[in-house]
């Protein structure tokens, strides 16, 4: 068997495998004797069918088999021992021609896409604004008013306000405000925070037995909502147009619940919090820890658009787009293509530039470290559902299991190495670390 490559350009080459009847034979002659022995075939006993009819049966089917093996084995170990950077996998050129029925030797055609050479240097002198979120009392105190309103009780009230929910019928009306006879109706109820702003005000200040008309596309701005709340499927919400009279039936509020050592037991266990000033600081404290996550995902967010602008190199396009075509589950055709390549190609152009980091940077993982990984969010689900946690030898093995399957292994591996390549990006860039007020930090994030 010979190989040889042909470069195009610096990012497009051609394979040209040549193989001749001495690299597929003996595998061949060892398949159908493989075979013989296997087969069971009327009017032969087990393993005697002579040989020429089991290579007149089989025999094609077993060299194009081999040769294919041969020749995937071959590409694979050409690429390694080459220590070629490609994109995807060598697709086999079709305009080849190929007649295993009378040919003996073969020359196969494969187009390859390679990876872009590119340098990228992390430095000091790359600078990064480090956001926080500023845990001010404001905040504080709007934390401490939804958790009293989540522990708080439902209670019926005779005047709706903003935030209630309201209990009652819907009716159709036809175009004189008359109710339409086989019209719509529904019992149903209505969350005044969920409403358009032009239509809430309508229903604050309503009573029982109230009735107030509003249009159907001023209910709400999802169609899906609105089909919920007049029992109809989403399509005919969608082109609904009349009027619609909602006559009160009932009005809940969620009164929330006291600021007192009964809701701090509730939250955080009995006497682990004895005063609103423990109770704030606590808030305080969990907000702080809460925001983290978010203040590295904007920081690796800027870092990964700074880096994606900073390095520019092409891509083997025209490949790629072929390539994505003849390996993908689903048919697609290469307008489909087309349409998401710019998202396909920059999430490649981050992937390359991410391993040219941990390559050049010597980042590695050990299976340790992603067993430690894992045991840390198990025992973090357990937080969340307030179970007791496990034996250190429940939580190993179940790590363990964790890891078996292959794709949760192979996610669960590449947050190790993000954390890894967030370490490194906070130890080498020079950062400026800015508090900022809460609606500010999202409203950038955004």
């Amino acid at each position: 068997m010979n190989i040889t490559q042909e470069n195009i350009d610096e990012l497009n080459a051609i394979l040209k495998v040549k193989v001749v009847a001495e690299d597929y034979l003996p595998k061949v002659e060892g398949a159908l004797k493989t075979y013989q022995k296997k087969a069971n075939i009327p009017g032969f006993r087990p393993g005697k069918v002579p040989t020429g009819m089991i290579k007149k049966m089989y025999g094609k089917s077993i060299m194009v088999d081999e040769i294919n093996k041969l020749l995937n084995d071959s590409l694979y170990n050409y690429i390694n021992e080459n220590k070629l950077d490609v994109l995807g996998n060598p697709l086999p050129k079709t305009d080849t021609d190929v007649d295993f029925d009378n040919q003996k030797d073969f020359e196969f055609i494969y187009e390859m896409g390679l990876a872009p050479k590119f340098n990228l240097e992390l430095s000091a002198k790359d600078k990064f604004t480090y956001t926080t979120v500023k845990i001010d009392d404001d905040l504080v105190n709007k934390y401490t008013t939804d958790i009293a309103k989540r522990y708080g009780k439902v209670e019926q009230v005779e005047v709706s306000a903003e935030g209630d929910l309201l209990n009652g019928d819907f009716v159709e009306l036809d175009a004189n405000g008359e109710i339409l006879a086989g019209g719509i109706f529904k019992t149903s109820s209505v969350f005044t925070d969920r409403l358009k702003d032009e239509t809430k005000k309508a229903f604050i200040g309503l009573k029982k037995d109230d009735k107030v008309v509003v249009d159907a596309q001023k209910i709400s701005e999802n169609a899906t909502d609105l089909a919920a709340m007049l029992g109809v499927d989403k399509a005919v919400a969608e082109t609904l147009t009349s009027k619609f009279q909602f006559t009160v039936k009932g009005i809940s509020r969620l009164a929330a619940s006291e600021i007192n050592q009964e809701m701090f037991d509730k939250i955080y266990g009995p006497g682990a919090v004895n005063s609103e000033e423990e109770f704030k600081a606590k808030i305080r404290e969990e907000l702080g820890a809460m925001f983290v996550n978010d203040s590295e995902r904007k920081f690796y967010n800027d870092v990964v658009d700074y880096l994606m602008n900073k390095v520019n190199f092409n891509l083997p396009t025209e490949f790629l787009k072929r390539w994505i075509v003849a390996v993908n589950e689903k048919p697609v055709t290469l307008d489909q293509v087309d349409a998401e390549f710019d998202n396909y190609a920059k999430g490649l152009k981050w992937q390359l530039i991410e391993n040219k980091i941990i390559k050049e940077n010597n980042i590695a993982v050990t299976n340790e470290e992603v067993i430690e990984h894992t045991k840390n969010l198990i025992l973090q689900q357990f937080g969340k559902m307030a179970q007791s946690p496990m034996s250190d030898a429940d939580l190993e093995d179940t790590a363990k299991r964790v890891l078996a399957n292959q794709e949760e292994a192979k996610k669960l591996y590449e947050q190790v190495y993000g954390q890894k390549v967030m370490t490194l990006f906070k130890t080498t860039f020079t950062l400026e670390n800015k508090e900022v007020a809460y609606d500010d930090f999202f409203n950038t994030a955004k």
